[in-house]
């Protein structure tokens, strides 16, 4: 019999989702990892005979799940939580949001407001995210720090803001960022042109060129409100998704944010063009805006990540609770109780969620060959007591509390529920210093 194989790192858990195969889960068996990559999945006494590892973790009581994606975001706006609840997009947007950002948004509220999301969403299990936000270097240069999978789409408006004063300067900017970051192995950076309504023909145009030049992903806010549709028809004579097909900003790269307005044309192009959408349910719900129709959308083939959306609108950063809002929520908007089951739910949150970023060969499913992008949940308390199904627990109960560990590619970010590289007092020290720098000068 052959020596056992020295591996870096072997986690035994009670239960495992991998997400692929589909639908599955199993039992009392060991990932084994090895300079940041997925070795094998295996039973554990298998593991014991096969690999000798460096460091070996058990979890006795715990599912452990792929890494989950948080496909959209502002993570700056950590630090507008709770700042203006309660009211319609517009009046949320031009009467509050836009003019406080104008006076306080500058690098260091950036980089705060960035690792205060990133510390919330590694303790809920996120480990990959996508942002789009002003001075988008520090978002990157702090995702770098934090060890932190992540997607930075940098601005594109035609209007200045404080990092940019129009769509050539926001390109220029970005673009310099882009190759910055172009080698780098947790953080991408591409295009985020913020809407179609905040963008023109030619901006839009000019993106899509620069995106398939590239192979830069686009995120773009979509269909977010009856109102912008009725404003594209009146000023374009078009619907917005045709609009970004005739300007040839659909396709694969390009995900579309919200998609809570959506006929027949709409789910056509997005399938004929091979474009992704991204589902905010519960920001969505918070500002009235509508309801995505996901499982149409899955039924057709369209993949349909999930997103979070900014803290500013939600008002937390957890998609552990997103994942339960958008199974409960595609129920009723499809009239059936099996729509979007706990697995399904589970995969808009991790392979779905890779996949609309361009990531599905590296994370998204434990899968030999893929990153240890990895989480823990524990399931011992007494509301996720008794258990039949633990995928079923893991959405349909509160978990966000549960998540215990965190690896991406194989490096800890929170172990025993305790963050390994960022310092939990400093941040909400720092957010209490912004809170009040804020409230005085509204």
């Amino acid at each position: 019999m052959s020596a056992p194989e020295t591996v870096s790192l072997v986690i035994k858990a009670r239960w495992i989702a991998p997400v692929v195969p589909e639908n599955r889960v199993f039992e009392h068996c060991a990932l084994i990892v090895d300079k940041g990559v997925i070795r094998a999945l295996v039973p554990q006494e298998e593991a014991d005979k096969r690999f000798d590892a460096e460091q070996t973790i058990f979890l006795g009581n715990h599912l452990l799940t792929p890494g989950l994606v948080n496909a959209h975001g502002h993570a700056a706006m950590s630090l507008l939580r709770g700042l203006a609840d309660d009211l319609p997009l517009k009046t949320w947007l031009e009467q509050y949001i836009w003019p406080t950002e104008n006076r306080w948004v500058n690098e260091d509220m950036v980089r705060d407001g960035t690792e205060l999301a990133m510390a919330e969403m590694i303790r809920s299990g996120t480990t990959c995210f996508s942002d789009m936000y002003f001075f988008p270097g520090q978002a990157a240069q702090a995702a770098q720090q934090a060890h932190m999978r992540a997607h930075i789409h940098f601005p594109v408006f035609d209007m200045p803001s404080a990092w940019g004063q129009d769509a050539e300067d926001y390109l220029r900017k970005g673009l310099s960022l882009h190759d910055d970051f172009r080698a780098h192995p947790l953080v991408r950076v591409g295009f985020g042109p913020h809407a179609p309504y905040t963008a023109s023909d030619d901006t839009l145009k000019r993106v899509a060129t620069l995106a398939q030049e590239l192979d830069a992903p686009i995120q773009i806010h979509l269909h977010e409100t009856a109102q912008e549709v009725t404003d594209s028809l009146n000023e374009h004579g078009k619907r917005p998704s045709q609009r970004l097909a005739e300007l040839g900003l659909l396709s694969p790269l390009t995900q579309c944010v919200h998609m809570t307005q959506v006929d027949d044309s709409d789910v056509r192009l997005l399938s004929e063009h091979g474009a992704h959408v991204v589902h905010c349910p519960e920001s969505n719900l918070k500002l009235a805006s509508g309801f995505c129709p996901v499982q149409r959308l899955l039924d057709e083939g369209i993949n349909v990540a999930l997103g979070t959306d900014g803290a500013a609108s939600n008002n937390d950063l957890s998609l552990l609770g997103e994942m339960k809002t958008a199974a409960l929520l595609a129920k009723a908007v499809a009239g059936r109780a099996d729509a979007l089951d706990a697995h399904g739910a589970l995969r808009m949150a991790t392979l779905n969620g890779a996949r609309a970023l361009g990531l599905e060969d590296r994370i998204g499913s434990l899968e030999v060959g893929k990153s240890a992008d990895v989480i823990a949940v524990e399931l011992s308390d007494l509301s996720s007591q008794p258990i039949y199904n633990p995928v079923s627990q893991l959405v349909y109960t509160d978990s966000s509390h549960r998540v215990s560990h965190a690896w991406v590619a194989g490096k800890a970010l929170l172990l025993s529920r305790q963050l390994q590289t960022l310092n939990e007092r400093e941040l909400i020290g720092k957010a209490r210093w912004w809170a009040k720098q804020i409230g005085n000068q509204r």
